[in-house]
């Protein structure tokens, strides 16, 4: 049976469009809007994991690069389940036929996030016992990177809230503490820039995360 605390009661007809752009490893645009793949969580974009010889390989780059590999030239689909705390849709999503979830932790470019659904539990096991990507070592999981990382930045930010928000020639983008773009991004309120406690604060004010193409 699967475990699944996210409601689907909103199970919608799919969305197809041409307009697609990656944001990460399980986050994609779609048509416009945007929606967080349900059931995985990918290492973040600027995250590192471990070789079976100890050497750090930029997992969170893989698994970006990973999610445009099978997406390129396809027609996705994305069918709502749900939103999350912050505001964002939760779906499943298809690049042709292909459930993208199932082959983002099949390639170990992602972990199944059964804190919210079993569904690839066993596709999991069978990534693990082969070593591939995440698991040819013991590697920090993505919520556990951006816990680490957003303990670090709060501590530094004004009143803790640690998501920068940027302007540039791309327009308002934000950057939590798990981009890796943040260190060197800098904020002067002058110019209208300004901080968010959290992603969903930074949507409302007409902030976006950053794209990885």
């Amino acid at each position: 049976m699967i475990r699944v605390l996210i409601a689907l009661a909103c199970l919608c007809a799919p969305v197809a469009a041409d307009n697609l752009r990656i944001v990460d490893g399980d986050t994609l645009d779609l048509g416009g809007t945007r929606y967080r793949i349900n059931g995985i969580d990918a290492p973040e974009a600027g995250q590192t994991c471990k070789t079976a010889t100890g050497q750090d390989w930029a997992c969170g780059t893989a698994a970006t690069e990973a999610l445009h590999a099978l997406t390129r030239g396809k027609t996705v689909t994305c069918q709502e389940l749900s939103t999350d705390g912050y505001g964002r849709i939760i779906a499943r999503c298809f690049a042709g036929p292909t459930d993208i979830a199932r082959e983002m932790v099949a390639q170990g470019m992602a972990w199944a996030f059964l804190k919210f659904s079993d569904e690839y539990e066993i596709v999991q096991d069978t990534a693990q016992a082969q070593s591939r990507g995440i698991w040819q070592a013991n590697s920090q999981t993505p919520w556990d990177y951006r816990a680490a990382r957003w303990t670090v930045a709060a501590q530094k930010a004004p009143e803790g809230c640690a998501i920068k928000g940027n302007i540039s020639a791309q327009g308002k983008i934000y950057h939590a503490p798990w981009s890796p773009w943040y260190n060197r991004t800098k904020i002067s309120t002058s110019k209208g820039e300004r901080w968010f406690c959290n992603e969903a604060e930074a949507v409302a004010a007409g902030w976006r995360a950053p794209y990885w193409k």
